[in-house]
């Protein structure tokens, strides 16, 4: 059997907007980005499938049930031991309330004001705001 030096870590991730198009972020408890805002999510386990593990992390993470819808998109990020790849899907929730559990310190619904601020601040995770731009996936105000 061969084992890859660089293996590949499949992770989910979660774009939830609320009705007034605001973004659902993270801060980060533990690395990678530890206190860097992200959207929720985290690794796959063995034999989930994305849709199970994107509603498991967006419930461990800030609360919420949601629904998994289609996915807009992939990235690559570098692992400790290998390589992130990570699959963002877009979702939705009849709850609006957030808490944050175990992996997040905090958690916030952003407007495209306050999402501005933390990507001038350097507050996001790196790639995060390039890749929501890339999929018009920003967040917008009422």
């Amino acid at each position: 059997m061969i084992v890859s030096e660089n293996p590949v870590i499949r992770c989910v991730g979660a774009l939830i907007f609320d009705p007034r198009g605001r973004l659902c972020l993270v801060k980060r408890a533990n690395e990678p980005g530890r206190g860097k805002w992200s959207i929720p999510g985290g690794r796959v386990e063995h034999g989930e499938t994305d849709h199970s593990a994107v509603r498991r992390e967006v419930f461990e993470e800030i609360g919420l049930v949601v629904t998994v819808g289609d996915l807009v998109g992939r990235v690559e990020r570098p692992a400790p031991r290998g390589t992130f790849e990570i699959l963002d899907y877009s979702c939705w929730s009849k709850e609006w309330e957030l808490s944050p559990g175990d992996d997040a310190a905090d958690a916030m619904w952003a407007d495209s004001a306050t999402f501005a601020t933390l990507d001038r601040n350097g507050a996001l995770t790196d790639g995060l705001a390039d890749a929501l731009r890339s999929w018009d996936c920003l967040p917008r105000n009422e």
